[in-house]
């Protein structure tokens, strides 16, 4: 009789049930809440974790951190972590390796039990001192690159010739680096690049008036950015420099000289934009080449760049632009990063807009009837790895300040955030004679200069927004 019973007893299914990847429910328990009310009922339910942010591949190359006197031997993953975010302390970078939140993509064979629970089964783990290899990827929470907001806009309180105390040291601050041939500035947004006779408050009048520095001649602009759109702007302090960065910002071709040195380091020229778009790009990254045209609107009174007709026969321009979906999505947006290759006007606008079917949240001109579908018709957002949908909880404390993803009319979410350039100051000398090896006095410094602006007020808002728990 008790054989027969034993024999009735599911063994195989009270074995799954104690398997480790499948345990079994947790039993009833007692828990107290806020107000010391005791309650019978499973636990409830932590937050979701945070989304995570791609970093772009590591590359392959004798120097793959561009800007640093002596090339590593080998690069570690908070290296390139710090590398990717080096307006962000370390400390914070190196708490989120301690706290275990870092991944990299792994293959099916290292896949392991603690991934399959977390349902995320592409990505593994990584430790700090991983030695990188070229095309890794790494993942880790957008927490990493959260900012303290300031209440107050940045912005030039006047529009004046002749600039006041405040306004010269406000345009000070925003000066990032300068030697004898470049400055290097991180612009505000709504300030607009050249003046004319109603305009008396562009970058070009301030800074000639205000960023001198005891020479004859105010810095020329090497490059423009839009009225709306903020982040590293380049100057020239010399004719020479100017004239040769000026080269370089409008083909390679035309900036290279009988030295090596200088021709290496063209070629690893390069921006960066940070922009929030409204929906997903299809494809997570790729390379858009689409030609522009202008337009005349108005009886010639306004102009509008829109993509050209692929006969060409309109006059249109080449425009190329490699992007790259970062991850992070809020309330029906995106992050993505823009790397563009030709220099036209209205390139990412028009590119993100029209080629990828995504326009950069803020930018009416380009994007008005899907900004009007996305204020009516809100997208909800979903889990990356479970695809179950979540509402966003607001921080507390967070003031929704005007500009942001959240408010009525947001500001243009588009940021030139790095660039890297020669250090053209190695091969120029004082008097602005060219040096094929660099001048002997600078041969210690580094071929390559880059830079990193942090983000305005507004888009830091949508990125805290973005990097809050998603419950």
């Amino acid at each position: 009789m008790l054989r027969r019973r034993l024999g009735t007893w599911p063994w195989p299914a009270a074995r799954r049930g104690l398997s480790r990847l499948a345990p079994p429910a947790p039993a009833a328990v007692v828990r107290v809440d806020s107000n010391n009310v005791a309650r019978l009922g499973a636990p409830k339910p932590g937050p979701r974790p945070r989304q995570l942010l791609s970093l772009p591949p590591f590359p392959a190359g004798a120097d793959p951190l561009p800007g640093r006197n002596v090339a590593p031997r080998r690069v570690t993953a908070v290296s390139w972590v710090k590398h990717c975010f080096a307006d962000v302390p370390q400390e914070v970078v190196q708490a989120h390796f301690n706290k275990r939140q870092v991944y990299t993509e792994c293959s099916d064979q290292e896949v392991s039990a603690e991934s399959i629970w977390c349902r995320k089964h592409h990505l593994k783990k990584i430790k700090h001192s991983e030695v990188m290899e070229p095309g890794m990827r790494i993942h880790l929470p957008v927490s990493v690159a959260e900012a303290e907001i300031k209440k107050r806009y940045q912005t030039i309180p006047t529009a004046t010739l002749h600039p006041n105390r405040d306004e010269i040291e406000y345009l000070k601050r925003l000066v990032i680096y300068k030697d004898s041939a470049i400055l290097v500035l991180n612009k505000p947004p709504k300030v607009p690049m050249k003046g004319n006779l109603p305009v008396h408050n562009s970058m070009d009048v301030l800074a000639a008036a205000a960023l001198s520095y005891g020479n004859e001649e105010g810095p020329k602009l090497v490059h423009r950015l839009d009225r709306d759109t903020s982040g590293l702007l380049l100057m020239g302090r010399t004719r020479e420099s100017f004239t040769r960065l000026h080269w370089l910002f409008t083909s390679i071709k035309l900036a290279r000289t009988a030295s090596q040195a200088w021709n290496a380091a063209c070629e690893s020229y390069l921006q960066r934009y940070w922009a929030l778009v409204i929906g997903t790009p299809t494809e997570s990254e790729g390379i858009i080449s689409a030609p522009l045209t202008k337009v005349l609107l108005d009886d010639g009174k306004a102009e509008r760049v829109i993509l050209a007709h692929p006969s060409g026969i309109d006059g249109a321009q080449e425009a190329v632009t490699e992007y790259r979906v970062m991850g992070p999505t809020i309330n029906g947006c995106s992050w993505i990063e823009l790397r563009p290759l030709t220099g036209r006007k209205h390139q990412l606008r028009v590119h993100c807009a029209e080629a990828l079917g995504t326009p950069i949240v803020g930018d009416y001109k380009y994007g008005w009837f899907v900004h009007q579908r996305w204020k009516q018709n809100p997208q909800p957002d979903f889990e990356p790895f479970t695809g179950e949908p979540y509402k966003l909880r607001r921080p507390e404390g967070l003031e929704v300040q005007k500009g942001s993803v959240l408010s009525k009319v947001p500001l243009l979410h588009l940021h030139c955030r790095e660039m890297v350039v020669p250090n053209i100051a190695k091969f120029l000398s004082n008097t602005g004679e060219w040096h094929d090896n660099g001048t002997p006095w600078s041969k210690e410094k580094p071929n390559l200069l880059r830079f990193i602006a942090p983000l305005p007020a507004h888009m830091k808002i949508s990125w805290n927004i973005m990097s809050s728990y998603l419950v």
